[in-house]
């Protein structure tokens, strides 16, 4: 094996693993199923990775520190408040497009995970998200672009629960792309679904 296809390999196996974890769930899916997917021995996958553990925490660690360091341009960029919160949620929109297996496996996993000290950085990444969605939501009332009436609390657990459960069913190439999905719920969020 030459040191320009380790690295390849090494891709190739997480993507399996990250596609097994999402579908079969972390606990269902062994070192052998992720192995076999990748057509080696189960001690062969070790020259590749350390561990079940070290893949799925390698798996959410980079799809949330990409995540979370968008989130944090959008708070510190001079966008308006409303054109901060679109494009917030375009970004999640965006992250359930590029890392779908990685959203479900946070979605179905985390609460399992988080009760290992190895993953209690998710807990934290859940409080950063509450801070940075009740931010993004309060400084859109301060300017007077949202509602003043608006629980900012319910909104940000509606924007959560509807934005981050699309991934139960969005599939790339299917009848809606992923910035039609983000431009109709928006849309819905931002306008209404009555009549003025």
């Amino acid at each position: 094996m030459t040191a320009e296809s380790a690295p390849t390999r090494r891709s190739e196996i997480l993507r399996i693993a990250a596609r097994l974890f999402a579908t079969k769930g972390y606990r269902n899916t062994t070192v052998r199923d992720i192995a076999d997917e990748a057509g080696i021995l189960s001690g062969s996958l070790y020259h590749h990775v350390d561990s079940k553990e070290a893949m799925v925490d390698e798996l959410l660690r980079s799809f949330q520190d990409e995540l979370f360091s968008t989130y944090d341009e959008i708070l510190g960029s001079a966008l308006d408040p409303r054109a901060k919160l679109e494009r917030a949620v375009r970004v999640s929109f965006d992250a359930i497009d590029r890392h779908a297996d990685e959203v479900a496996i946070f979605q179905n996993e985390a609460a399992y995970l988080g009760s290992f000290e190895r993953f209690a950085y998710l807990a934290e990444r859940n409080r950063q998200s509450r801070e940075i969605w009740l931010t993004l939501l309060a400084e859109g009332v301060d300017a007077g672009v949202l509602r003043t009436d608006l629980d900012i609390t319910l909104t940000y657990r509606f924007i959560r629960d509807t934005v981050w459960v699309a991934v139960a069913w969005y599939r790339p190439g299917g009848p809606h792309s992923i910035a039609d999905v983000a431009d109709q719920y928006l849309t819905i969020l931002l306008d209404g679904i009555a009549h003025a």
